[in-house]
């Protein structure tokens, strides 16, 4: 039997696990077809499921679904004064949630950008530090076997590469 998130995640109460799951899938199935655009969108929606489970995970009580801050930025930031959790808790993964967060306010996603569109390659920045995001909660959280667990680190970091199609034929 594979292990796979989800399994690693059991500690995380179902309904956020199911979005942040729901929410990645959604973001990497956007981006692999090309669809810069909505995969950052989901990038948002991910980081506020991600928040909510930092908060909940720190206050020691979570919240039946993920909600978004009204100051994402203030909001983990705040996490960084909790002196009890992990670091990664409290400084890590909120300050890549803050970038996170930028592409989705801020880049040419939900507003109108400039000369040049970078979508392509803001839904690629996106698309690892969903993955690494995903993958650090599955360090910290995990129940599981520490080599069970690192098999699904590894499944979540493996880089994919495109493939060139030509007459019948598949080079990578």
């Amino acid at each position: 039997m594979t292990v796979g998130p989800k399994d690693a995640l059991a500690a995380i109460p179902s309904g956020l696990r199911n979005d942040l799951i729901k929410r990645y899938d959604e973001l990497v199935r956007h981006y692999r077809t090309g669809s810069w655009e909505p995969s950052q969108l989901n990038a948002g929606k991910f980081s506020e499921v991600v928040y909510s489970i930092l908060c909940g995970f720190v206050a020691g009580s979570y919240a039946s679904k993920a909600s978004k801050p009204s100051d994402m930025v203030g909001a983990c930031r705040a996490l960084e004064r909790e002196t009890t959790a992990p670091r990664s808790v409290r400084i890590q993964i909120p300050r890549m949630l803050i970038a996170l967060y930028e592409f989705r306010n801020n880049r040419d996603v939900g507003h109108v950008g400039g000369d040049v569109d970078a979508n392509h390659m803001d839904a690629a920045c996106v698309l690892g530090m969903s993955r690494w995001i995903l993958a650090e909660l599955v360090r910290v959280f995990h129940n599981l076997p520490p080599e069970e667990a690192a098999e699904v680190v590894e499944s979540l970091t493996t880089r994919e590469s495109a493939a060139i199609w030509e007459v019948g034929v598949v080079c990578q």
